[in-house]
């Protein structure tokens, strides 16, 4: 099939990343997957909560702009709750940062990494992992820079991307248009060397088989091995 954007079927969309977006956040990133729009500040705290017993702890908040879909939605404050999609996705992507660090290094301190989509055209979850790693990554980068810490803590880079099948084809890092269409769709994080860290796949227009499911991984572990290797323009790791 014919992408609308006429990308190969294994091709990311444009990746633009603005590393330090806002002024007073310890490690801020603006990244861009062709028209989705993330921004990631990351703020640190000295303190941790009472159920960290030694180290430190990642966490991450997720939010949506009112507008930043092609209809206005309520912000989840007016709702009195957060929604169970945002919910769901910032418990994924603080799973997935704290992958990345060596908890015991970061002392009794807390890095919040909050992701607010400023325009959403399919892959916002994954796009909130890669820069939110980054984001995290300077932050903790500007600690050793301080003295703060004796050494870095990040692992390894950790970055996300979505493939899914359309019209029978498996396709990698969907926009809406081709989200919205999909039969499968599987979101994917991993390490800089290839392992899983979350594997999301849902069969949402039928079943679908084992092995599809490593087509679709492994148009991820390229997508991933890109991303980390742009993300390695920012970060020495």
């Amino acid at each position: 099939m014919n992408r609308i954007d006429g990308r190969r079927p294994d091709e990311l969309r444009p990746v633009r990343i603005t590393p330090n977006f806002t002024k007073f956040a310890e490690g801020s990133v603006l990244i861009e997957m062709g028209n989705t729009m993330v921004l990631c500040n990351a703020s640190v705290e000295d303190k941790v909560p009472p159920h960290v017993q030694a180290g430190g702890w990642v966490t991450a908040e997720y939010s949506m702009l009112p507008r930043a879909n092609r209809s206005r939605s309520p912000r989840d404050v007016s709702k009195l709750k957060l929604s169970p999609r945002s919910a769901e996705i910032q418990r994924l992507i603080g799973r997935s940062l704290r992958g990345a660090v060596d908890l015991s290094l970061l002392g009794e301190r807390t890095v919040t990494i909050d992701c607010d989509v400023l325009q959403g055209d399919g892959g916002t979850r994954t796009a909130s992992v890669t820069g939110g790693f980054l984001a995290l990554a300077l932050a903790l980068c500007r600690l050793v820079d301080a003295g703060k810490l004796e050494q870095m803590p990040v692992k390894t880079i950790i970055t996300g991307i979505s493939a899914g099948i359309v019209e029978g084809e498996p396709l990698l890092d969907l926009c809406y248009e081709e989200d919205s269409r999909a039969d499968v769709d599987l979101n994917c994080v991993m390490t800089a060397d290839g392992r899983i860290v979350e594997l999301q796949g849902t069969g949402e227009g039928r079943a679908f088989t084992v092995e599809e499911q490593q087509k679709l991984v492994e148009l991820c572990r390229k997508g991933n091995t890109e991303l980390c290797r742009i993300l390695r323009q920012y970060v020495q790791l």
